[in-house]
């Protein structure tokens, strides 16, 4: 069940985790990307949990998505939210340039077809974390990824493109420790300096350096955030004298459960009150290396058709829709509709209810993290105006500038 969650919903958990840890013990927390959850479908009593309560105004925004998603959404027996970027009314994009959807590992035999016969999809981009891809059983399950030659990027910080090494036989993209052995303690760091980057003396190509190799299909897994920068930025939100109280109480924690939970209120009153417009946040900022490398593979014809996806296809997948629609002069309120099609994702799964009650049992608001309310994408395009005047000044601010922009609309817009 854990591994179904959305990013989002998987970071409110660990982020209530490690957060007393990251400010008490910061050394042995970035050394720890494993983790254990604490609980999983099997603790949870399901017929205990209450499901998340409907009104009628939800039902009648539930229904409007599932007849749009009739309309819009690839029909796949496995796959979840998928659909073409050309889909929504007035997308300039081409047909079979882009794709997005959920995790593709549990495709079935008619998904295969429709995904490399009908579509002849030639690259696949994972934006899960290593911890979502250590969960996740059958990542690289032959009969979707056989033919696919697989490459794990890495970033450097927001002034550096990243560093990408292609998997041997045996290896997993869900230990990129030992494929970036030198990473070291930088995991948090926003920014790198150039004299900081060393992974590429490892073996790695430096990502500005890499080309697409005629008849060879290519899976990137591109990990836009991890669970440790998440709580480092929902920290930077927290008051300081919050933070400072925290510490104080951390070692009582230890052997206080009245203490442990005292010691979460503040990061869990922070995620609650923040909910996915605060992640989103989050995401553009400390994912801007991750999204730069994105877009730069999208804006290569000779890679095309692309799909992108993350656990369900909602949140991460979502924020590199929506700036990709932008930037091609999609309306934002057809921005906002694609993205509240992803509402019904997680009712559709057989274990939603497990994830309500795991998320219910640390406090945290199901409805806010499983949802996808048309409200979060419209406070979401109004917060990148506000902090970096518009969608295409964004992309600028991450390396990602005009002539790069002109290249992806081209790409993805003109016939060729």
């Amino acid at each position: 069940m854990v591994s179904r969650l959305s990013f989002f919903a998987l970071f409110a958990v660990l982020a209530l985790h490690y957060a007393s840890s990251l400010i008490s013990q910061p050394s042995m927390v970035r050394c720890k990307l494993s983790c254990s959850y604490g609980t999983t479908s099997n603790d949870i009593d399901e017929s205990m949990v209450d499901d998340v309560e409907v009104s009628t105004e939800d039902q009648e925004f539930n229904e409007l998505c599932e007849n749009l998603c009739t309309e819009r959404n690839i029909c796949f027996d496995n796959i979840k939210n998928a659909r073409d970027l050309a889909s929504p009314p007035n997308s300039r994009i081409k047909s079979n340039r882009l794709y997005r959807t959920g995790r593709l590992s549990d495709a079935s035999d008619a998904d295969i077809e429709t995904l490399f016969e009908k579509f002849k999809i030639n690259t696949i981009i994972d934006l899960r974390s290593p911890t979502e891809l250590k969960e996740d059983e059958t990542l690289q399950r032959s009969a979707v990824f056989g033919d696919f030659t697989e490459l794990v990027w890495t970033d450097r910080g927001r002034k550096r493109d990243g560093c990408v090494v292609a998997l041997e036989a045996g290896d997993s993209p869900a230990h990129q420790r030992r494929l970036f052995p030198s990473r070291g303690g930088d995991l948090l760091k926003e920014d790198a300096s150039e004299e900081e980057c060393d992974v590429c003396d490892n073996g790695a190509i430096p990502a500005n350096e890499l080309t697409s190799k005629p008849d060879r299909k290519e899976r990137y897994f591109v990990s836009l955030m991890n669970e440790f920068k998440y709580v480092r930025g929902t920290l930077s939100k927290v008051r300081k004298r919050d933070i400072a109280r925290t510490v104080l109480k951390s070692p009582g924690a230890l052997v206080s459960k009245r203490v442990r939970n005292s010691v979460k209120e503040p990061f869990l009153d922070k995620i609650n009150d923040g909910g996915l417009p605060m992640l989103n946040e989050l995401l553009l900022r400390f994912g801007a290396p991750g999204i730069k490398f994105v877009l730069e593979i999208c804006s290569d014809p000779s890679r095309h058709p692309v799909i992108f996806h993350c656990t369900a296809g909602k949140d991460r997948t979502g924020m590199i829709t929506a700036i990709v629609l932008s930037l091609c002069g999609v309306p934002d309120e057809e921005i906002v509709q694609d993205y509240m099609l992803s509402a019904n994702v997680y009712a559709e799964m057989n274990d939603h209810k497990a994830m309500v009650g795991a998320l219910s049992q640390r406090n945290l608001n199901p409805k806010t993290f499983l949802g996808a309310p048309p409200q979060v994408m419209r406070d979401t395009l109004e917060s990148i105006r506000e902090e970096y005047g518009s969608v295409e000044e964004y992309m600028t601010w991450i390396g990602f500038g005009p002539e790069k922009q002109e290249k992806l609309k081209r790409a993805l817009t003109e016939d060729y």
